[in-house]
């Protein structure tokens, strides 16, 4: 099989993708009479006409009416991809502020130091675009970011991001969520932050744990405080999406105090909750009542497979007992919308990752073992997450934008066993030349001051940061 690079696909404005293999769970309407290989995927021909999808029908059906067509010989083909759950200022200060244990103390730490010492407005704006044209040269065309917003970087923050939205308006979709810890929002900053959030457009946030802190048992005002929340997003009609329960401890069941919190606000179907991860480490009973109230309240899923296996149960010369993740298997046969994320990148949070949410998607499906069978499993990375987000679906569907991706991978197994790294973008039906940054581009994050190892407090880490 070819490389699809060497795919000469036609210039003309009316074309057929000959032989594509689709998830059946990314079509809005398959062809009739069309039989689902293993994975449940369908093998059709696309008609693009005019930057979009103007007919599909089953493979060797499309009109021969002398219209251009290329064979693709059973590739997959996706509609783009969408990361409801990430963290663009946070991205890549990994190479000057490193996390010195790995653990999420140790990250927590590490990045209030490199947001206190470095994230002025052009600091965060140039490692903002670099993710963004990572994200966009892999296939990503939506995002909604969480932005450390504790006071004054919010305002720093909010300003970049809006700036951000603007120029990168038709090619990446951005949304955007406030982030600071929960006991923040008690005091007057709170009232401010909710009014940015609103006059941006955003969505209200925020982590459940007390400053300084990690995730653990609930705090005493803790109810209060997600009232607090819910309060100040009620009054200025905003959404929510929290961090939730991002831990080992099974005493932290923060999830189930947010369902009831929703239920009480009247907020069914308007809230995201990201992590969640004690739930998987819980009992079968507090499990199984968490559900069916997550589920009643009709609250959003986000698990984030590749961050939470790299930060949870880590523990200096010992190997991890668990995998991090939540049950993303019981959530959604309750019927509660789930999506993959892919959170954290080249950050104190997570050291890796390349703003690719196909590559989260494949070390998801291994992580929570979506497979045998795949089933609908893509629509994790596509169109759930945009129906979170509010978005128009992420689907092959006649009359929508030919916005596609063409894999080099004739089965799920081909599709996830290698990297892609080879695939095609179709934006508007027109191949995108499309490069990832150089990370020649980021010394100037690499030429800074590193963070001193011994800092251990965050009182320690405000005085080091102010230096």
């Amino acid at each position: 099989m070819r490389n699809p690079r060497s795919l000469n696909l036609p210039s003309a404005p009316d074309y057929v993708l000959h032989r594509a293999r689709v998830p059946a769970c990314l079509l809005a309407d398959a062809p009739q009479g069309v039989p689902s290989d293993l994975d449940d995927a369908l093998l059709i021909d696309i008609r693009i006409s005019n930057g979009t999808v103007a007919a599909l029908t089953p493979a060797g059906q499309a009109p021969s009416d002398g219209i251009a067509a290329v064979d693709l010989a059973g590739r997959h083909v996706w509609p783009t991809l969408v990361d409801t759950h990430a963290h663009l200022d946070k991205a890549h200060i990994i190479d000057r502020t490193q996390n010195p244990d790995g653990d999420f103390a140790g990250a927590r730490d590490a990045t209030s130091y490199d947001r206190m010492r470095y994230w002025r407005a052009e600091d965060v704006r140039r490692r903002m675009d670099f993710g963004l044209r990572c994200a966009e040269a892999h296939g990503v065309t939506a995002i909604r970011t969480h932005l450390d917003s504790h006071d004054p970087q919010g305002d720093i923050s909010w300003a970049v991001f809006r700036e951000m939205r603007d120029l990168w308006r038709g090619r990446i979709e951005l949304q955007a969520a406030g982030l600071m810890p929960i006991d923040m929002y008690a005091g007057r900053y709170g009232d401010h932050l909710a009014d940015l959030v609103a006059e941006s457009g955003g969505i209200m946030g925020g982590v459940t744990r007390a400053s300084g802190a990690v995730h653990g048992p609930e705090m005493d005002d803790l109810d209060a405080l997600i009232d607090r929340v819910f309060t100040l997003a009620a009054e200025r009609d905003l959404d929510i999406d929290l961090h939730v329960d991002e831990t080992s401890d099974p005493a932290a069941t923060t999830l189930w105090n947010v369902a009831q919190a929703t239920l009480k606000h009247g907020y069914e179907g308007r809230v995201t909750c990201g992590h969640c991860c004690s739930l998987a480490v819980q009992d079968d009973d507090r499990v199984a009542r968490t559900i069916e109230l997550v589920a009643k309240a009709r609250i959003n899923i986000v698990t984030l497979p590749t961050v939470n296996m790299y930060l949870q149960d880590r523990v200096a010369a010992r190997t991890p007992r668990w995998r991090g993740v939540t049950l993303v298997k019981e959530l959604r046969k309750a019927g509660i919308r789930v999506a993959m994320a892919g959170d954290n990148c080249r950050d104190p949070f997570y050291a890796y990752g390349d703003h690719d949410m196909l590559d989260t998607f494949r070390q998801g499906v291994r992580i929570l073992h979506l497979d045998h069978p795949h089933g609908d499993a893509p629509a994790l990375a596509t169109n759930v997450p945009a129906s979170i987000m509010g978005l128009p679906q992420r689907l092959i569907a006649v009359e929508h934008p030919a916005d596609l991706i063409i894999l080099n991978a004739r089965s799920m197994n081909e599709l996830i066993a290698r990297p892609q790294s080879d695939r095609i973008i179709l934006r508007a039906g027109r191949r995108q030349s499309l490069e990832l940054p150089d990370y020649g581009e980021l010394n100037f994050v690499t030429e800074a001051k590193p963070f001193p190892r011994e800092i251990s407090a965050p009182q320690s880490v405000a005085a080091v940061a102010a230096e």
